[in-house]
């Protein structure tokens, strides 16, 4: 048993095989027919098919893009999206705004680029948001810091508070609560 020699992965001994007997720099073993490569990763069309196709996306959106748009869509074009899989309208693409995917639930930096990419490769533009407002909790520190400044404005509250409802957050921080009972007290004597 001792003089008994370790055996490679079955995968890693086909592959070095198939490797040595295709000649390592043939292109012929490291690419599979087109036919039989996934949609996603097959080349251009060629001849005049090409010239005629209208621009489309490059992939499927993900779940969370998905579910993000499909929340929007009742809001914005009163569709409402079937369950699973689902491709957003060019309707709702038109009426989608940087605004509306910077304040949505479950939308942030990264779920917004995929949105913007999506539309863009639909023929639709979706400028982007000029300033990052940044995370729910971010924005609450920086209001209870201005408060603590005394340099909190109303519109900047009735701003963070619409965000908020409209993340659907049930999440308002405790010292931010108690700025706003002292406004209100303060304003109803």
């Amino acid at each position: 048993m001792g003089s008994r020699k370790r055996q490679a992965w079955p995968q890693e001994t086909e592959r070095k095989e198939a490797a040595r007997l295709s000649g390592e720099g043939s292109d012929a073993a490291r690419a599979p027919e087109p036919r039989n490569r996934p949609a996603g990763e097959r080349g251009p069309a060629v001849g005049a098919v090409q010239a005629k196709r209208a621009p489309a996306p490059m992939k499927r959106l993900g779940v969370r893009a998905q579910n993000v748009l499909k929340e929007l869509a009742l809001e914005l074009t009163g569709e409402q999206p079937p369950k699973g899989n689902w491709s957003p309208s060019r309707d709702l693409l038109r009426a989608l705004t940087a605004e509306h995917l910077a304040t949505a639930r479950n939308c942030g930096p990264h779920t917004i680029r995929e949105i913007v990419d999506w539309a863009q490769g639909c023929g639709v533009t979706i400028k982007p948001v000029i300033k990052s407002g940044g995370s729910l909790s971010e924005m609450w520190e920086k209001l209870i810091a201005n408060a603590a400044s005394g340099a909190l404005t109303s519109t900047e509250i009735v701003s963070a508070l619409q965000r908020s409802v409209r993340r659907k957050s049930v999440r308002i921080p405790i010292a931010f609560q108690v700025i706003l009972v002292k406004i209100l007290l303060s304003s109803f004597e």
